[in-house]
């Protein structure tokens, strides 16, 4: 079955058919959806469809844009949320000098803190890393060694991806892979074992091929199994069945 090991459910894009939309999932093979939050507000709320969903956990933590809301009494109550039996990861955290929502010491800062918070805890962690390879490397050889986890919608170099691996963390691949300019991702694929890789959607966002720039769901992770198959030229179903053994061993599932 497939595992989507990163999604957004919760975000308004799927506010008219959320329910119907997951209540299909099974019908199109895909058997575990992880929901991550990126906001403050959004950790209870992943947690919550966690809880109606059976096929459905959560990741708790604080995206880098915006981590600029956290403080100390927040952070308190997201260390108490991701005891909830539901919740099996701390995430989406990391860094992102793309947008610069935040100066890069207040996302260093909250990105090494729920570092701590997840070893502290004994979860694994979802990681994100938008133009920052060498402040997120330097850190997560720092704080996060040791950790189990996934770099979240990979877009280094290969070399990179390979460093991650011999650290004990995951690559995440998603919608980009099925893009035509996307050499850079598709070689990674290439370069890194399948027993390393985990995929995901990051829905609604980066829709493969033949839906690039529409919403994206689970349902949609075939069409990446199916590229990352071609790539290694093995089945799509290999890649199906090892990626989700993948997961189950991050996620501890």
């Amino acid at each position: 079955m497939i595992f989507d090991t990163h999604a957004h459910y919760d975000d308004e894009q799927f506010d008219t058919d959320r329910d119907e939309l997951l209540n299909s999932m099974e019908e199109s093979c895909v058997g575990t959806i992880v929901n991550v939050s990126a906001t403050y507000e959004s950790c209870r709320r992943v947690i919550r469809m966690a809880e109606k969903y059976p096929m459905m956990y959560a990741a708790v933590g604080v995206h880098p844009d915006e981590v600029g809301s956290l403080d100390e009494e927040k952070f308190a109550h997201m260390k108490e949320l991701l005891t909830n039996e539901k919740v099996v990861a701390v995430g989406e955290i990391g860094l992102d000098y793309y947008w610069d929502n935040e100066s890069h010491d207040t996302q260093k800062k909250w990105f090494i803190r729920q570092l701590e918070l997840a070893r502290e805890l004994n979860l694994p962690v979802n990681i994100h890393s938008r133009e920052a390879a060498q402040d997120t490397m330097e850190i997560v050889k720092e704080h996060g060694r040791s950790l189990k986890g996934v770099i979240h919608c990979f877009s280094y170099s290969k070399e990179m991806a390979l460093e991650y691996v011999k650290l004990g963390y995951y690559i995440g691949v998603g919608g980009v892979v099925t893009f035509k300019n996307a050499k850079r991702l598709k070689d990674t694929v290439e370069a890194v074992p399948l027993t390393a890789v985990v995929l995901e959607t990051d829905c609604p966002y980066l829709a493969p091929e033949p839906y690039r720039g529409r919403r994206n769901n689970s349902t949609y992770i075939k069409y990446m199994a199916e590229e990352i198959a071609r790539i290694k030229g093995v089945t799509g179903e290999e890649v199906v069945r090892q990626t989700e053994a993948n997961a189950r061993s991050l996620y501890r599932l």
